[in-house]
């Protein structure tokens, strides 16, 4: 047993197998309260599937087809605001504030918005990713942005790999 001669796999090789990603993408065009319509309906999804860490979603905004913008550091100042409150407000005994991003501010009026969405399933939970793409494909609030499926062997699907490793 010193030498490791019972593990199934060598000492160099890796203890997991490859996951196969599957990515959706929704164009909003201009609308950001419909991007927040569709983020929040995912993230139920997320929660009623059970799919923590298996289910990202990132938000990509382009203004006028030129320097993506994301909307991250408005939120992260904002949960930087709210943590220094609920420090505050710990030592006066109130209870913590829960801070909200504004779909309002959180891009402008021109900035091109798409969602990116990556689901993460092994193989053995084929029937789950086949129930949740069921859900996304029957919702009416999704279904009125007509989401693009890539999996792993669609043409596009590095470039949408890589742009989502990019985005923050």
């Amino acid at each position: 047993m010193p030498n490791g001669r019972n593990l199934d796999l060598g000492r160099s090789a890796p203890q997991t197998r490859f996951m196969a990603h599957t990515y959706l993408t929704f164009e909003f065009g201009n609308d950001e309260e419909k991007a927040q319509q569709v983020r929040h309906k995912l993230e139920s999804l997320k929660a009623a599937f059970k799919l923590d860490k298996k289910m990202l979603l990132k938000f990509d905004r382009k203004e006028d087809g030129a320097v993506p913008a994301v909307a991250e550091p408005a939120i992260k100042e904002k949960a930087g605001k709210a943590a220094e409150a609920k420090g505050k407000d710990a030592k006066a005994g109130k209870g913590p504030k829960k801070a909200d991003p504004e779909p309002a501010k959180l891009a402008s009026s021109k900035a091109e918005i798409k969602l990116i969405l990556r689901v993460a399933l092994p193989n053995h939970e084929k029937l789950t990713e086949q129930r949740l793409f069921k859900r996304i494909s029957e919702d009416e609030t999704l279904k009125s942005v007509s989401p693009k499926t890539v999996r792993h062997a669609d043409a596009g699907f590095s470039e949408l790999d890589s742009r989502f490793e990019e985005l923050e």
